[in-house]
């Protein structure tokens, strides 16, 4: 298999940074601007990269709309709401600071990317300006924005992401039940699992 090895070998086949069209690097802006403030307020979904000695890691991140909040056109904000305690993101921010975004906006083709550093926060106000249904996140994120630019919808558009008629069946899917129990030789997971999961979410949801 051919593998390409430069930067060089890259550029002979896509061109050169300097000669990609003005339409993908006028977009890019080094804090919130106006309308950028409109794509974070209505996204429900984030998806976070990050960082550490171990590698890369991507988390997905969900909430009511506009739950990153935008604290001013240099900062984003957003909790560390329940999850399974593994907090491999959280670690990484940490130990390094570098951090992505890519919000995903329900029914939209644009996507919006955010690139910049990141530390936590256990602020004990700051945490309680986050509380749903009077229960407050361990910690915030705390986000400077280096760089933020919409993604154009061709990613999107190719999936047919939000075509209703693609969606799969989940019942033709393994479920995380399933999923556990082959990998821990039957230790944990199983059926119980997926019965009992439904109500369990319901209540740490937050």
């Amino acid at each position: 298999m051919a593998m390409i090895e430069s930067v060089e070998q890259l550029e002979a086949i896509y061109g050169r940074f300097d000669d990609v069209a003005e339409a993908s690097t006028a977009k890019v802006a080094d804090r919130v601007t106006a309308q950028y403030r409109r794509l974070i307020e209505v996204s429900p979904f984030v998806a976070l990269a990050t960082s550490g000695p171990e590698g890369l890691d991507s988390s997905p991140r969900g909430d009511m709309p506009g739950f990153v909040r935008i604290h001013d056109e240099k900062t984003l904000m957003m909790p560390d709401r329940r999850g399974n305690n593994r907090i491999d993101s959280l670690r990484n921010i940490v130990r390094d600071p570098r951090v992505g975004l890519l919000f995903l906006i329900p029914g939209s083709g644009t996507t919006l990317r955010v690139n910049g550093t990141a530390h936590l926060s256990d602020d004990p106000d700051l945490l309680q300006s986050f509380a749903v249904t009077e229960k407050a996140p361990r910690t915030v994120i705390v986000m400077q924005v280096g760089e933020i630019y919409f993604q154009c919808a061709r990613a999107i558009v190719r999936s047919e992401l939000w075509n209703p008629d693609k969606h799969i069946d989940p019942k033709t899917l393994p479920t995380p039940g399933e999923i556990l129990a082959e990998m821990s030789g039957q230790r944990v997971g199983g059926a119980e699992y997926d019965r009992a999961w439904p109500e369990r979410a319901r209540q740490t949801m937050w």
